[in-house]
């Protein structure tokens, strides 16, 4: 019987068989085997076992690799745009101090806080002197018109930080700027201070009563100037009060880049009946955690929670769930020229 392509085919010589899948020369074909491989044979040495007209024969498709396509980088989110003031070109640096609990002034711990009253970004560098030498307690960035938390401290550490040390460099971003020298300016603090609740006062960058340190006033800096009760009330009323900020308004830059997340109760939940501020508070953690793991993978997002002043307890227990649960993302008040003093911006790292 003639032999043709796609006839299925044993060997006689040997064990095995398989179907032609072609000719090479006249004498020769390849016979494929059930593993997909080639074997070269005699036609004189095979017996057709079915012919193709009576079968229908396909041939394998080789197996192709498949290739991934490189994962395209997430897109970085465009800068957020800074509102600036005329009395902001000259840099207001202060450093605030908080009793983490007003009412137990001999007992509380303390927040720490860097103002950064200006339109110029700053690189910072906190620390305080330990005989010739510096301990760093905090370094960073702080945005324009914002504060930002440094740490927390209790009474304990008051004796180690009679002397603090603040270096800077002012700069802006995407635009042209006034040069401002890099500063360091290094400030002896009167640590008795920190007892006595009326050298916390009332100011324009915290709802609660804070102890404010003036760093730079209008551009000049501030040297060696001990702080006193009574010289530090002067102090504040003179340097904070006379560049009290207008009335923020309340109104969205359409052009802000960063996303903005409004947990007022009523903006979440259209009927508030049967549930009790505990219930509330809840409901608002769950929005602001089901949002921060929407934008997890977004490194450098920035999201600005708005929460309002209220009695500060919905920014207390975001505070927490942010040194809790993302130990890794920085946050710090939002501007207060664009939000006043209710919101937080959260920066995913």
């Amino acid at each position: 019987m003639e032999i043709k392509a796609g006839d299925k085919v044993r060997f006689l010589n040997s064990v095995g068989g398989g179907v032609v899948s072609r000719f090479k020369g006249k004498d020769t074909v390849l016979v494929e085997d059930e593993d997909g491989f080639e074997i070269p044979a005699l036609i004189n040495e095979l017996v057709v076992v079915e012919s193709l007209d009576k079968q229908t024969y396909t041939v394998r498709p080789k197996p192709v690799e498949t290739v991934k396509a490189p994962l395209k980088p997430e897109p970085k989110p465009e800068p957020r745009v800074i509102k600036e003031t005329p009395e902001g070109e000259k840099l207001n640096i202060m450093l605030a101090y908080l009793p983490v609990d007003p009412k137990a002034m001999t007992q509380s711990s303390y927040e720490a806080y860097f103002v950064n009253d200006s339109n110029y970004y700053l690189f910072f560098n906190y620390a305080t002197r330990l005989n010739n030498s510096l301990v760093n307690r905090y370094d960073g960035l702080v945005e324009p018109n914002t504060k930002i938390f440094m740490e927390e401290f209790g009474k304990e550490a008051l004796n180690d930080m009679e002397r603090i040390c603040v270096h800077f460099i002012a700069f802006k971003r995407d635009k042209p700027y006034l040069f401002k020298e890099a500063q360091s300016v290094e400030l002896r603090i009167d640590t008795v201070k920190f007892y006595k609740a009326h050298c916390f006062t009332d100011n324009d960058y915290f709802e609660e009563n804070a102890l404010l340190v003036p760093v730079v006033a209008d551009d000049t800096p501030e040297r060696e100037i001990p702080v006193h009760a009574d010289v530090l009330k002067d102090a504040v009323s003179h340097n904070v009060r006379a560049h009290k900020r207008p009335q923020r308004p309340k109104a969205k830059d359409a052009a802000n880049k960063a996303i903005e997340v409004d947990l007022h109760i009523d903006k979440l939940i259209d009927n508030l009946s049967g549930l009790t501020p505990g219930d509330m508070l809840r409901y608002q953690i769950d929005e602001f955690n089901r949002t921060l793991s929407q934008y997890a993978n977004r490194k450098g997002q920035q999201i600005v929670f708005i929460h309002g002043k209220g009695n500060g307890g919905l920014r207390t227990s975001i505070e927490k769930e942010l040194r809790r649960r993302y130990p890794s993302y920085t946050f710090q008040d939002a501007s207060f020229l664009e939000y006043g003093f209710g919101a937080t911006m959260v920066t995913i790292r």
